[in-house]
């Protein structure tokens, strides 16, 4: 008989035990990710439409938006779905596919 191990998910800590509290932060998770995706999209259209916003300035400030689209898109629908569901784990690739995007984010919102 072998002694080996493996991993199949990891446990994430919960923001509350309560039901209430969890539904309070899935809301708040809500709304401030719908604010942030209806303000960067504003930033990303008006840096892309506006002709006279071709600068280097409103080039980096629209890599910056890109950038904070995609943290944003990985992150917060996990915490989320972890807030209205009551689950408290993630799978070892879901993690890895989280991490890959969240760092994946991070270049795309560079040029090379």
């Amino acid at each position: 008989m072998s002694n080996s191990s493996s991993i199949s998910h990891f446990l994430l800590l919960a923001l509350a035990d309560m039901r209430q509290l969890q539904l309070l932060h899935f809301c708040l998770f809500l709304g401030i990710s719908l604010a942030a995706l209806l303000a960067n999209g504003l930033v990303i259209s008006a840096a892309a439409c506006g002709h006279h916003l071709h600068s280097p300035m409103f080039f980096f400030l629209l890599h910056l938006a890109l950038s904070d689209l995609g943290c944003i898109c990985t992150t917060v629908p996990k915490a989320m779905h972890n807030s209205l569901w009551d689950t408290r784990n993630i799978s070892y690739t879901g993690c890895a596919a989280q991490l890959f995007s969240f760092c994946s984010s991070f270049e795309q919102g560079f040029p090379s």
